[in-house]
């Protein structure tokens, strides 16, 4: 079956993602596997990413001997398989929030792993660059093969501002990181459209590997789950396989 990694908000739980996310009754009604871990850092009444050289919503880094998240979570990828019951060419990742930032990771230092990824109010291309926080800084993300990237959003997020700013971790621009996930994967052609009266999309098509890059903003939108369609995010992971 397929699998989607399901990645908890800062100082949230896996167990809380799932009910709040609604994505166990899209996965009985289309038939993948969905799992929902928790953070390998303890913060508040939960726990944060390991997300490394980028500071918690704690405002301090990791520690050197905090968990590897991304060996965590490629782990649970490889044990899940074992069982016989996931395709490892069908597993993708979403998350909210800190857990959206932690899935851009995923796809920045593991794409292979990821048929696709599907941030929440939480796309990112790297980290801040020290120079310019406005910008991302190109080394911190640096994918080795073509990944289909779909983000949902909200305009009226003040956590993580699309329009940039806001906490240490976050400061540049939503459209900045689209623009760098549609160099990496060399996409030629920019559009927006409006998907409805409450929803536009802003991508790139024409990629490498038949691949797209967009984010979906929804109008009023704020910084939780309510801006994601389960059915949409799922009709775009399901079309990719790795």
């Amino acid at each position: 079956m397929p699998l989607v990694i399901l990645l908890h908000g800062s100082t949230g739980t896996g167990a809380e993602m799932l009910r709040e996310s609604g994505l166990a009754a899209t996965a009985d009604a289309h038939g993948f596997v969905v799992v929902s871990p928790n953070g390998g850092i303890a913060a508040g009444r939960g726990y944060v990413w390991n997300i490394p050289g980028v500071p918690t919503v704690t405002g301090a880094l990791p520690g050197k001997d905090a968990r590897d998240d991304v060996a965590y979570l490629t782990g649970l990828i490889d044990r899940l398989a074992a069982t016989g019951c996931v395709d490892v060419k069908r597993v993708y990742a979403t998350g909210l929030s800190g857990g959206g930032r932690m899935t851009s990771l995923l796809g920045c230092v593991v794409p292979r792993r990821f048929a696709a990824i599907a941030p929440v109010v939480g796309l990112r291309a790297g980290r801040p660059l020290a120079a310019d926080r406005s910008r991302a800084d190109p080394a911190s993300c640096r994918p080795t093969t073509p990944l289909p990237v779909l983000a949902f959003s909200g305009d009226a997020d003040t956590t993580n501002p699309i329009t940039g700013g806001g906490a240490p971790y976050w400061q540049y621009p939503q459209t900045v990181a689209l623009q760098r996930w549609a160099a990496l994967n060399h996409c030629s052609e920019p559009y927006a459209r409006n998907l409805g009266a409450a929803v536009y999309e802003q991508g790139y098509a024409r990629c490498d590997g038949d691949v797209t890059v967009a984010a979906r903003v929804m109008r009023g939108g704020k910084h939780s789950w309510s801006v994601v369609d389960n059915e949409a995010m799922w009709a775009f992971l399901s079309r990719h396989t790795r």
